[in-house]
């Protein structure tokens, strides 16, 4: 039993995903819609950027606004590693967030989760798979948050949007659908059956359990605070920018962002993430050069800040990823052996 849960997630219970073709699929795409918004781009107008020192103050206020939400975000693992009973430090939990971002944005299939993973591990007593479904249950909680928050910012209307009630009633048809699928998995698990995938899931799944009760709520407020904050910071840099852009479009932009940042994409989620801003930012009556200003300084905003302090945090308290690799190398020559 300790041997299957020390070993990677991904080869431990997850084989059937195949990371490569996922990997694969994720390029293909990212090409693909590179492609499209470079060759919109180059027919725009060229983009502008603040210069003024009340637009350049905005704009830091909108990095330091994402540095709280990053914190927030920390803090909420915290709690999440807490509930599971997974023992590990606090200042672990703040400095491999930003960590994990950092690899999302340089390494190929999102392997910035793994990384954390494997990091808290190696200052942890707890498994890989347990903390694995750490990051499963926040993911989980900002899957469920998103869902609810989009279904009602569509169903208001933001700004003209094109989406309306009819996304709003398909965002709250797939959180009717999971809370009914957990609760059909659940019964039959209370008969008995699946219990093989129940054996192999259940140190995944068991922090996402725990969120069911009082505190998992008080963690889906957290969440919520989380994702409108990072609707303040794209309303801060829409404001850099002297764009008519309220909160309410903002966080438009950002909801929809993030739900077409699950598909697959390449490192950094090159293209898509930049089609779903260039199509939000149209629906809302900014476009061309202006549109194409913001896709470049809000990227600038979420990606650079907190990919440079997760580089130098692996470097500086974790000792890079060699480090990692003897600690990973030598924990497997221990597990041959025994």
């Amino acid at each position: 039993m300790t041997a299957i849960d020390e070993r990677e997630p991904d080869q431990a219970s997850a084989r059937g995903l195949s990371p490569g073709i996922r990997t694969a699929a994720g390029l293909l795409i990212s090409l693909g819609t590179i492609g499209a918004v470079v060759w919109w781009a180059l027919r725009q107008k060229a983009p502008t950027f603040p210069s003024g020192a009340g637009s350049i103050l905005i704009l830091a206020a909108s990095v330091g606004c994402y540095g709280i939400a990053t914190i927030v975000r920390g803090v909420r693992w915290h709690l999440i590693l807490k509930l599971a009973g997974i023992q590990h430090h606090f200042a672990d939990a703040l400095a491999l967030t930003p960590v994990g971002y950092m690899g999302n944005t340089i390494l190929p299939a999102r392997a910035g989760e793994i990384l954390r993973m494997l990091l808290l591990k190696a200052r942890s007593t707890a498994s890989r798979r347990e903390i694995f479904g750490s990051i499963i249950a926040e993911r989980m909680l900002d899957v469920a948050t998103l869902a609810t928050l989009f279904a009602v910012v569509t169903a208001i209307g933001i700004a003209g949007a094109p989406t309306g009630r009819g996304a709003a009633l398909i965002a709250l048809a797939v959180l009717v659908a999971g809370a009914a699928g957990i609760a059909l998995l659940l019964f039959l698990r209370r008969r008995g059956r699946f219990e093989r995938f129940a054996l192999i899931a259940r140190p995944f799944l068991r922090a996402t359990k725990l969120l069911l009760c009082s505190r998992g709520i008080a963690l889906a407020l957290v969440t919520a605070a989380i994702w409108l904050l990072e609707g303040l910071v794209c309303w801060l840099v829409a404001q850099s920018l002297e764009l008519p852009v309220t909160y309410a479009d903002s966080l438009y932009l950002v909801l929809l962002m993030s739900i077409v940042a699950m598909v697959p994409a390449a490192p950094g989620y090159l293209g898509t993430i930049d089609a779903a801003m260039l199509f939000a930012l149209n629906a809302i009556g900014i476009k061309s050069g202006q549109a194409l200003s913001f896709v470049i300084l809000d990227r600038f905003v979420i990606f650079v800040p907190i990919t440079i302090v997760g580089l130098l945090l692996m470097l500086t308290r974790y000792g890079g990823l060699g480090k990692l690799r003897m600690r990973t190398a030598g924990k497997a020559d221990e597990s041959v052996r025994a």
